[in-house]
């Protein structure tokens, strides 16, 4: 297992706000890097994160003109759907933000799940020109965690041949609603320069130790193994 750094809260608030902090400095020691990409998460946590960057945002007067926004994954239903994990990030930090539609690369989840992974995958492509054994390699992917330690949407129980396929995004049948979605797979997880796990909330604890050992069988201990280095924020009780 690669190593990783866990950072404990006792509230999803204080995470959420350190998370936060920590993410406008990354970005804004990269100003003068050219293009940075960032891929979001869904779940609330991810809610109470897009909310106190934006206040950040505004406070600080954060230049975002080199970002790119992604997803790491995404329900297969319109951009307005309460489900959809754009519709979130959206509402509470793009729109607040003033981010240019040339800079939000949103999966299509009102399209069929294939061609939205297919059409998400070209994209990030376009966008993100360095590669790690032919991964676009994104520079910082946020992934929630659920209470079996599924992240993005990777979920427990994947045959073997599915969970090594190469894909960038590949279309998902979900144990939970809405079924359909699309993720990023794992080697688009292991090949990002950096990944933080917000894992939060009540009923995560069990998941959270799994994953963190060096046999752990979720899909966040599969993440890890595949990492060199991972960053843990959570408020889980372990």
């Amino acid at each position: 297992m690669g190593s990783f750094d866990l950072r404990r809260f006792n509230s999803a608030q204080s995470l959420a706000q350190s998370a936060a902090v920590d993410w406008v400095e990354e970005i804004s020691s990269h100003l003068t890097s050219g293009v940075f990409s960032t891929a979001f998460a869904g779940g609330r946590i991810a809610g109470n994160f897009f909310s106190e960057i934006a206040v950040l945002v505004k406070d600080r007067r954060v230049a975002l003109t080199h970002m790119h926004f992604f997803w790491g994954d995404e329900r297969c239903v319109p951009p307005t759907d309460p489900e959809s994990n754009f519709r979130m990030a959206h509402e509470l930090l793009l729109a607040p933000a003033n981010i240019p539609a040339g800079q939000i690369h949103r999966i299509l989840g009102e399209d069929p799940p294939e061609k939205a992974a297919a059409a998400a995958e070209e994209e990030l492509r376009s966008v993100v020109s360095a590669r790690l054994d032919d991964q676009a390699v994104l520079d910082l992917v946020l992934l929630g965690m659920g209470e079996e330690g599924h992240v993005a949407s990777l979920f427990p129980g994947e045959p073997e041949p599915v969970i090594t396929s190469r894909a960038v995004y590949r279309p998902v049948k979900a144990v939970k609603p809405p079924p359909l979605r699309v993720t990023l797979g794992y080697p688009a997880l292991a090949a990002a320069r950096e990944v933080w796990v917000l894992a939060s909330g009540a009923g995560k604890e069990a998941a959270l130790r799994e994953s963190l050992k060096p046999n752990g069988n979720t899909p966040l201990a599969r993440v890890l193994r595949l990492r060199s280095f991972t960053r843990i924020y959570s408020d889980c009780e372990i």
